[in-house]
């Protein structure tokens, strides 16, 4: 478990997929990720119990408050490769309640990356976000990531529309704290 002064980071459960379920139809989830589909709670709660066990390739971890133990989002270190020491990043605040400005989201993103550059001795982490989600660029850029380039029109939102998608990476001692 990774711990921070607002969040801990835990393996998931299968009994969070109730949590999870409601986020999933969240409009403001949805609106930057690529769940077009609506999922059923039991189909939310097949995937909860199948999840792979993490590993170096795929660590997903939920996000939880420290003050009461709530399950509030969900972070992810994913296509790891031991070879050159790169992952891909994935986060989502799926509670409303905590995703206007709190730190939680921000201290998550610290804790993922510190654990993926110490204890899985990455060198570089990326992700990909929509150009339009401003919001999550400035926490990006706020704890270190720089931004690589554009693939445009690669993302498409529920609504049909295209977006250009944001490449933004940060290397081993670029973690801002």
């Amino acid at each position: 478990m990774l711990k921070g002064d607002l969040v801990r980071l835990r393996a998931l459960e299968p009994e969070d997929a109730e949590m999870i379920h409601p986020w999933l139809s969240d409009p403001e989830v949805g609106q930057w990720m690529n769940n077009s589909h609506p999922r059923s709670l039991a189909q939310v709660r097949k995937r909860a119990e199948e999840r792979p066990v993490n590993s170096y390739e795929l660590v997903v971890l939920g996000i939880e408050t420290v003050a009461d133990g709530r399950l509030i989002g969900i972070v992810d270190l994913r296509d790891a490769e031991p070879e050159v020491g790169n992952a891909e990043l994935d986060i989502y605040i799926g509670d409303a309640e905590y995703r206007n400005g709190g730190g939680y989201g921000t201290e998550a993103l610290r804790l993922m990356c510190r654990y993926g550059f110490n204890s899985m001795r990455l060198h570089m982490i990326t992700l990909w976000v929509v150009a339009e989600n401003e919001r999550a660029r400035h926490v990006y850029r706020k704890v270190g990531f720089s931004e690589d380039g554009r693939h445009r029109e690669a993302f498409v939102a529920m609504d049909g529309e295209r977006h250009d998608m944001i490449l933004m990476s940060m290397l081993k001692g670029e973690l801002k704290s």
